[in-house]
């Protein structure tokens, strides 16, 4: 920091990261620059590196940078979706023959792009606890590349000691990938806890209002970024002006919006927790989750999400799912308004069969910011006195 150089604490840099006044009209937010080719001076004079939206727009350079800082990384990268900006990344670090160790409670898509999609490429992977650091350790084979986790993770809102499995994955010269979607930037910071890249679907909690799909890397080592940009730009899964732009606005509001997330969240797992229909809950927020010390050591709070267990079976889950009026039967989370999903059949249904497969009676809810009172009363009902 120079002495001109003032600290920027998390909720300004959401703001300002390489989002400077337009210079030519002042305007203070980023425009869109719905453009798909640029004026060169002279053959081979480009300016400001653009020539082709592909490569570079300057709408998604502003969000590349705030992704950057935020995470603390040297270089965020800004794609299509989520999985789009994993297939990236994988296709980059991976080639056939190589090994990964993925979780036991991944996401579906992420477990269908390795078992449907790399597998074909000659891409080998194992399942293990990253919540019990000794089943990776076991998982780790001579050819492993890369350690994928998840925390907290979904549905199932594990937890993993970030510190400690960064250790286990250098020590055998293999990467760390933290899908940090659950908790966001503003929660927790992969990066400072050891990870090399770190995996956003900024469709969720950094877009925040369920009107676009986005995904993005930020990357700690410099040269791994220039290999990881290379990709984006040669496959092309790029996101556009447009979601760029709402992505950089959601972020804006990043840091307000997780912590009535979270304080939400954990009313609601309070009242789950003592509910009679309901036999399990899943919130690190809560003392007795297996891994809330865990968190409350590298998370500023407990996030939105909460999954809980129904008395009854999969069809009493099913049905808290269909009854429930405020919480919008629906897929996807982060958003301002508050979700509910039955991951069995909606979200997870890829994983039916495997390793990772969900327990029928599991319920997921993405807590908005609406009410808590509303909330908790929506719940109530949709589970019955």
């Amino acid at each position: 920091m120079t002495e001109h150089q003032l600290p920027q604490g998390f909720e300004t840099l959401a703001i300002h990261a390489g989002q400077e006044a337009d210079p030519q009209t002042g305007a203070v937010v980023t425009p869109i620059y719905q453009v798909s080719t640029y004026k060169q001076d002279g053959v081979g004079g480009l300016r400001g590196g653009y020539e082709y939206s592909r490569s570079a727009n300057p709408t998604r350079t502003a969000l590349e940078e705030c992704l950057a800082a935020l995470e603390g990384g040297s270089r965020g990268l800004a794609f299509a979706s989520g999985l789009a900006a994993e297939d990236t990344l994988l296709r980059t670090i991976l080639k056939p023959g190589d090994h990964i160790v993925i979780p036991n409670d991944a996401y579906g898509g992420t477990f269908r792009l390795f078992a449907k999609v790399l597998t074909r490429w000659g891409v080998e992977f194992s399942v293990a606890n990253t919540q019990d650091l000794s089943t990776v350790r076991e998982a780790l084979r001579p050819n492993t590349r890369a350690v994928w986790v998840e925390t907290p993770s979904n549905p199932l809102l594990g937890i993993t000691d970030l510190a400690a499995l960064a250790e286990i994955a250098h020590g055998a010269g293999a990467l760390l990938v933290v899908d940090n979607t659950f908790a966001s930037p503003y929660l927790q910071q992969p990066i400072a806890l050891g990870a090399d890249v770190v995996v956003h679907s900024t469709t969720k909690y950094m877009g925040g209002h369920s009107d676009v799909v986005g995904g993005a890397l930020v990357i700690a080592e410099a040269g791994l970024a220039e290999e990881v940009a290379y990709h984006q730009n040669a496959m092309g899964a790029v996101s556009g002006p447009f979601d760029a732009w709402l992505v950089l606005r959601g972020i804006k509001t990043l840091g307000v919006r997780m912590d009535r997330h979270s304080s939400n969240a954990e009313k609601v797992a309070e009242l789950l927790a003592g509910h009679p229909k309901v036999s399990q809950v899943l919130y690190p927020g809560l003392p007795e989750h297996p891994g809330h010390d865990i968190a409350a050591k590298q998370m500023k709070a407990f996030g939105g999400m909460v999954s809980f267990r129904v008395n009854g079976g999969e069809e009493a889950a099913v049905e808290v799912c269909n009854r429930a009026e405020l919480f919008t039967l629906g897929e996807s989370l982060g958003g301002v308004e508050s979700l509910i999903e039955h991951p069995g059949r909606m979200t997870h249904a890829s994983v039916a069969g495997s390793a990772l497969e969900v327990p029928a009676d599991l319920v997921r809810v993405s807590v908005g910011i609406e009410s808590i009172d509303d909330l908790l009363a929506d719940l109530q009902q949709a589970l019955g006195k």
